[in-house]
């Protein structure tokens, strides 16, 4: 019959949209299913450690001791050239396999997600990046052993990051962790932000029409994002360099450490934020030269 006929065809139809669904999302595995991305962000954040590291020094100063920055590049200065770059290699390992597996997971994770759920898409999308940010987190005892090595504190007791890790092994593998809270609250936030502005931000820039502009708005995008969230999630990474600078002794809350840090800076958010414009240029950098990097990469590969 013709009603017969008719659903017929709407179930055809429905058959087709389902069928290219399906291979827009196959099509999407074809590039994500590979080491890309995870490659792509492997490099792009060994390239940015090593042009940043002696900024990073300086504000890590200003974040444990709530220095001016003058004060912090005068005890670079005392450390001597020789101690510029000690405890890079923590940040490159930490660094280079956190990007890899930040972009790499959350390419895989949304095409999972995409594939097994019905919700809408940025809600899906948010989910991959927190959990590729949750899942970043194991790789903390790298933060961990490169906060006590730019700390001047501990100089006389580790000579390098291998010393570093075995003295924190005595204490048992929680060491490793502490830092762990504020750790997990930025990364999974950030992550989410990140991946959702970094289009709409692309598309607000100039048109891009030459290799060299695409790279400049990929530098400006990832610059703008990272500058921002830098700013927005610095007292996590205050509250971070605090706890990690201890080894041994009570595990103090989150909660307690930051009151621990307000009462001494005065109860004043501008005290807080001791070091933030230093971290906002920082930022805008770092992720600048690690947005373009990946895209350029991406493209190369």
């Amino acid at each position: 019959s013709y009603e017969d006929s008719t659903n017929s065809m709407m179930d055809s139809e429905d058959l087709v949209l389902k069928k290219s669904k399906t291979d827009q999302i196959g099509h999407r595995i074809v590039k994500v299913g590979s080491s890309k991305h995870y490659l792509c962000g492997y490099c792009a954040a060994i390239t940015n450690v090593t042009v940043t590291f002696p900024i990073q020094k300086v504000l890590f100063r200003q974040q444990l001791y709530g220095i001016r920055t003058r004060d912090a590049v005068s005890q670079l200065q005392k450390d001597g050239l020789r101690n510029l770059y000690r405890g890079i290699l923590p940040p490159l390992m930490q660094k280079s396999t956190t990007l890899a597996l930040m972009f790499g997971l959350y390419e895989d994770l949304s095409f999972i997600l995409l594939r097994h759920m019905s919700a809408p898409e940025i809600l899906t999308r948010s989910l991959a990046a927190v959990l590729a940010g949750t899942t970043e987190a194991v790789l903390t005892p790298f933060e961990r052993v490169q906060t006590l090595l730019q700390d001047y504190k501990h100089h006389d007791k580790f000579t390098n990051t291998f010393q570093a890790f075995r003295v924190l092994r005595e204490h048992g593998i929680r060491e490793y962790y502490r830092g762990l809270v504020p750790i997990l609250l930025r990364n999974g936030p950030s992550n989410v932000l990140f991946f959702g502005l970094r289009g709409p931000i692309k598309q607000c820039l100039p048109e891009a029409t030459t290799y060299s502009t695409h790279l400049i708005n990929d530098f400006i995008c990832g610059g703008v994002l990272g500058a921002m969230l830098g700013f927005l999630f610095f007292p996590l990474n205050v509250v971070k360099a605090r706890m990690q600078s201890q080894i041994g002794g009570e595990f103090q809350s989150f909660s307690k450490v930051f009151m621990k840090i307000w009462l001494e800076r005065d109860r004043k958010v501008t005290h807080l934020f001791r070091g933030a414009h230093l971290n906002y240029h920082r930022s805008l950098i770092s992720w600048g030269i690690i947005n373009a990097t990946y895209e350029f990469l991406l493209k190369l590969l």
